[in-house]
């Protein structure tokens, strides 16, 4: 059964999976490397749900080596599987590729414009490339090499020998219909959540039965590639099978002993893996947990292989700031390339170390990715002096590197929203960049935009990518005169003061005090009073004093923050902007 662990402040997840990970290991195979186990299908953009699949494993593999422990983290990239669908939002891709539904993803091509030889590689490379991003050691198993090549050939002359025994397994579950209406809480498994599509076509996670018997392998087609295939005969002393395609008509004999082009169906092939891998650890989505799914299944199956099933927990969704639930079958949903172009690998990692697998979580592509950055950053400031919580040291130091040493990071990692500020401002002027930012603290001035990266350009990536045009930042050419014209005492008074503070102030801690301060000049208090030592009224004041400052400097009640806008835009302009 899967683990499920508890909640306490200080539980570090990773690490108990880890024990019992490694006592499970020397149970099984007592001497040798553990294995824990990921499954991702390249049907289509693999996206930051199934980014769970991996680093769940990942943590706790990284857990077990920091240990001294030898561990292999298996990824089988389930390429083999059919093409289902064409998946919406992918670019390259038009309803011609309607023709590939039933073909191996192997055999299916790349979308336009790819270099890559086929579909399956096409979204391989992707998460490849993020995955060496992110720190993942990993041992990748394409499914169409095992197939093709006949590593699988004893497994699928087994499964078909003790074809009783699998359907004896699946009969238990076929007969209970499923609840009306039932919606599945995650899309992780291609195979599974479909039948398979067409006239004729078995289900895909059970096998073909029909007057023949079942089987629980399905041939791709000779003649068309297709899995719209149905053995009609198979002998278990010869091997010879029989089978037709409902797609073209094709039909053939071959003996399984030599044939290499199909493959054991999904609920019989997982558990096989797990068997034929000596796999330990793996976690499962949530729609694994129910009567019939295939972890539930495989749990059974796998047995019939001489093997056990791997623990692991259950894990939840991903979500999105402002995006509906995942579905790589659909397409159009952001990945873990996504994700990093505009966010350190540190950070993200960190967003699966410290939540539980069984608790979800959103990733921020919205404005609340600043709010993240201001946690994380507060975060390593507690770890550096010592005042936080195990537990959330504990995710932190699994954020920062791996058993393998620390993930390269940022020389000068400035408030993610200052960078995010000022790139807006600067609109892709570096030169810009470098001097607002060299303004942000005097005392100790940026070198160069390198010392800020690559923090920056990710913050750059965001502003540029995910935040709408008539949210983008313009300063005004000239002054407003007709507000400056319109303002009454108290209004050209605070104006005064902020631009008699100006020179004195001319940093982002100086400009942060003088903003805030000037409500408070006014009202008769110190600039240095603190919120408790003020009325309530001066919070409202302040509100309309930035205010006032947004409209005369870029024409909008709302912005950066006003001491980067106020360094952003330069002292000249703003005396000018203010009516100086």
């Amino acid at each position: 059964m899967p683990i499920v662990a508890q909640s306490t402040e200080t539980t570090d997840w990773v690490s108990r999976f880890a024990d019992e990970v490694i006592e499970e290991s020397e149970r099984r195979a007592p001497g040798k490397p553990v294995v824990v186990a990921s499954g991702l299908s390249p049907s289509g953009p693999i996206h930051l749900g199934n980014l769970r699949e991996v680093m769940t494993p990942h943590l706790v593999a990284d857990e077990i080596r920091r240990r001294g422990h030898e561990v292999r983290h298996v990824i089988s990239w389930d390429d083999y599987d059919r093409y289902r669908k064409v998946p919406a939002g992918v670019v390259g891709v038009d309803e011609s590729w309607a023709e590939h539904i039933g073909k191996p993803l192997t055999s299916v091509p790349a979308p336009k414009g790819s270099a890559h030889a086929n579909w399956a590689e096409h979204f391989k490379a992707a998460m490849i490339d993020s995955l060496a991003g992110l720190g993942v050691e990993f041992d990748g198993i394409s499914q169409t090499a095992q197939y093709t090549s006949g590593a699988y050939r004893e497994q699928i002359l087994f499964a078909m020998k003790h074809r009783g025994d699998i359907d004896a397994v699946l009969a238990q579950y076929r007969t209970k219909p499923k609840a009306a209406g039932k919606k599945q809480q995650k899309p992780v498994d291609e195979a599974e959540l479909e039948a398979a599509e067409g006239s004729g076509a078995a289900a895909e996670d059970d096998g073909s039965a029909g007057s023949a018997g079942y089987f629980p392998y399905k041939p791709y087609c000779g003649g068309c590639e297709k899995d719209l295939t149905t053995v009609t005969s198979y002998d278990d002393d010869t091997t010879e099978l029989t089978y037709s395609c409902t797609a073209c008509g094709f039909s053939e004999t071959v003996r399984l002993s030599e044939f290499n082009r199909g493959k054991l169906v999904w609920k019989v092939d997982w558990p096989m893996r797990w068997a034929y891998e000596g796999v330990v650890f793996e976690p499962s989505g949530v729609d694994h947990s129910s009567p019939g799914s295939s972890f539930q299944v495989g749990g059974q199956i796998v047995g019939i292989f001489g093997g056990k099933q791997p623990i692991g927990p259950m894990y939840a969704f991903v979500g999105i700031s402002g995006m509906a639930k995942m579905s790589s079958s659909k397409g159009g949903v952001p990945t873990p390339a996504d994700a990093l172009k505009i966010m350190e690998p540190q950070l993200l990692r960190w967003l699966y170390a410290r939540r539980r697998p069984n608790q979800s979580f959103k990733i921020a592509f919205d404005q609340e990715i600043q709010r993240l950055y201001d946690e994380w950053d507060k975060l390593g400031a507690k770890v550096a002096d010592g005042s936080a919580l195990p537990g959330d040291v504990a995710a932190y130091t699994r954020a920062v590197g791996t058993a393998a040493g620390d993930l390269p990071k940022t020389p000068r990692p400035l408030p993610y929203r200052t960078l995010a500020s000022v790139a807006d401002i600067t609109a892709g002027h570096q030169d810009q960049a470098l001097r607002i930012l060299s303004d942000l603290d005097p005392a100790n001035p940026l070198a160069a935009l390198d010392e800020a990266r690559p923090r920056y350009d990710k913050a750059e990536a965001w502003i540029n990518t995910y935040v709408p045009a008539d949210q983008r930042t313009i300063v005004r050419d000239e002054p407003d005169a007709e507000l400056l014209k319109s303002l009454d005492e108290r209004g050209r008074q605070s104006l005064q003061l902020l631009l008699d503070g100006l020179e004195k102030s001319w940093s982002l801690d100086g400009l942060s005090h003088l903003v805030y301060g000037v409500p408070k000049v006014q009202a008769g208090f110190s600039a240095d009073a603190t919120p408790k030592e003020l009325p309530p009224e001066i919070k409202t004041a302040q509100r309309s004093f930035f205010a006032l400052l947004y409209h005369l400097l870029v024409g909008r009640d709302t912005g950066p923050r006003l001491p980067t806008l106020l360094l952003a835009v330069g002292q000249d302009r703003v005396r000018a902007l203010l009516g100086e």
